[in-house]
């Protein structure tokens, strides 16, 4: 059972890559520009596997649980948007990350 939720573990923080290098390729002049940039293509590329993660951590792992555990994504792209790119991070921003993180320990915690 622990090889499914480090498949989950796997997906979430690929996806996480894959948020921070389609942010590094969005400097283009055009869509196209952005889309071909090489950092996004290879942070599309590391969806896809996120997604085969997920996909393989669905054999074990109820929905109900591995769902609402993505949106630990959330809180690490916030936090590292905020160490990379310099993004806010406001009193806003940081209670709901807290209400994510506690959302994501009850219900991991019920099922």
């Amino acid at each position: 059972m622990m090889w499914f939720y480090l498949a989950l573990a796997a997906g979430i923080l690929l996806g996480v890559v894959g948020q921070l290098l389609l942010k590094a390729g969005a400097g283009g002049e055009t869509l196209l520009q952005q889309f071909l940039a090489p950092q996004s293509v290879i942070g599309l590329a590391l969806y896809f596997i996120a997604a085969v993660c997920y996909m393989l951590a669905l054999r074990k792992i109820p929905v109900s649980v591995a769902f609402p555990s993505v949106s630990l994504s959330y809180v690490l792209v916030a936090l590292l948007a905020f160490w990379l790119y310099g993004e806010a991070l406001s009193p806003s921003k940081l209670a709901g990350i807290a209400l994510i993180c506690v959302g994501v320990i009850l219900v991991t915690r019920t099922a």
